[in-house]
């Protein structure tokens, strides 16, 4: 998953977009700590991860040869409690990369007021070039290469790009196996069957769909006859839409990796197919226009929600965009600079660690039922997820309101309150 972004850079002009994972996410801490009374020597501490972890994963393939990854598990802050985020396979995984996202989820984690630390993991592969039974022995020897610094109570890895329940379902049964006895809280996001959670895999789309309904009745319309368009129909994107659609919204448009449909009277979002359903069928499905990814982004509605991808509202088309409220349902949609723009015009940009944080909520609740081995009902999953998100969104629209900023700079001062406080409280080890 790509970077989030801020709405302030002082050196936004020099520097080329989009930055680093870690160059923004290290801007960020500073800007929300400049709205803080807040001890320099913590600021200076949250700059850096706890550890990271680099291991070799040789991994024999089908054909008898042995080829070798590199794997990395960067773990940011527990000041909070136990490490917590994803692990992804993908080409381009580095270091730095994953301690940019790991200090992500110590915000998102926060701003939801979880019990977690943030962690960020992954391995440096092209999971499409793995066979099944390649993928699976390179989880398994990735789970042993980092089994000394996770578990249930030290770091929880999640799936991420380029991962699934499979996988951690792989990684749970192979550090199981070498503790020798079944732990299920060691990962989230598994299947029920084995300590999954109902409801996870829907989770941050449920979430992105709340918080626009809260966000359209804070701005005073009327759901039944708010426009949205959604960019991406994967798990976030097709959720968010069915969702608001059933409770009355009008979703105009979506899309996929080759393009979207428009239909200004509305979609039926329950018969146009997920990316999990039929991939890639978005552009099959009839409606009366078809738009490309970047016009969809401009198209005239109440909320935009850019679902699928990161870095795709930049300098480049902010000034085309023509929603008046955008909800950040992928990970960093909105650069810097494009922010910037944003507040300038006027229009709200509610950001992804409020909006899409269902996701990790969910996988709390999971890591809850395996330590009580009690599973909870969908209804309970979606109830408690309804008052998690609720919960925050006052929170952050407390803050937003008190200080006059924008929402982006609220939900990061809830977050680094929160984790500075613990920090202050806790103390530094001598």
């Amino acid at each position: 998953m790509a970077s989030s972004t801020t709405t302030h850079d002082e050196a936004a002009d020099e520097q080329p977009e989009p930055e680093s994972a870690l160059q923004t996410a290290r801007r960020q801490l500073r800007h929300a700590a400049d709205h803080l009374d807040i001890d320099d020597n913590i600021v200076e501490r949250l700059q850096h991860p706890n550890s990271v972890h680099e291991v070799t994963v040789p991994v024999e393939r089908d054909d008898g040869t042995v080829e070798v990854f590199t794997g990395f598990r960067a773990q940011h802050d527990s000041v909070r409690g136990p490490f917590k985020g994803g692990l992804r396979y993908h080409p381009e995984v580095t270091r730095d990369e994953c301690v940019g996202l790991g200090m992500w989820m110590t915000w998102k984690c926060a701003v939801m007021d979880l019990p977690f630390g943030g962690a960020k993991g992954g391995v440096a592969v092209n999971p499409k070039a793995l066979s099944d039974g390649e993928k699976e022995r390179l989880t398994r020897r990735f789970a042993e290469e980092i089994r000394e610094v996770i578990g249930p109570t030290v770091d929880i890895p999640a799936p991420d790009m380029g991962t699934d329940p499979q996988t951690m379902a792989w990684l749970m049964d192979a550090y199981s196996m070498q503790e020798g006895e079944t732990i299920p809280g060691v990962v989230t996001g598994k299947p029920p069957i084995v300590g999954g959670s109902k409801g996870r895999d829907g989770a941050p789309g449920r979430s992105v769909a709340i918080i626009a309904r809260e966000a359209v009745d804070y701005y005073g319309k009327d759901l039944g006859e708010t426009s949205v368009a959604i960019q991406g129909y994967g798990s976030v994107g097709a959720n968010a839409a069915r969702l608001l659609d059933d409770w009355g919204a009008n979703v105009v448009a979506v899309s996929d990796v080759n393009g979207g449909i428009y239909d200004p009277d509305g979609l039926d979002t329950h018969s146009v197919p997920t990316h999990h359903e039929e991939p890639e069928a978005v552009m099959g499905h009839e409606a009366p226009e078809t738009v490309t990814n970047g016009e969809l982004l401009e198209l005239d509605v109440d909320v935009l929600i850019p679902a699928a991808v990161g870095n795709v509202l930049t300098a480049d088309n902010v000034h085309d965009v023509r929603a008046d409220i955008v909800i950040e349902g992928a990970n960093g949609p909105t650069t810097s600079t494009a922010s910037e723009v944003f507040a300038e015009r006027g229009i709200p940009v509610v950001p992804d660690i409020l909006a899409n944080a269902g996701g990790v909520t969910v996988s709390y609740f999971e890591w809850l039922q395996d330590i009580n081995r009690r599973a909870w009902s969908l209804e309970r999953v979606n109830e408690e997820l309804e008052a998690e998100m609720l919960a925050a969104w006052n929170d952050v629209r407390a803050e937003y309101e008190a200080r006059d900023v924008t929402w982006r700079d609220a939900a990061y001062i809830v977050a680094l309150s929160r984790v500075a406080e613990a920090h202050e409280t806790r103390g530094l080890w001598p």
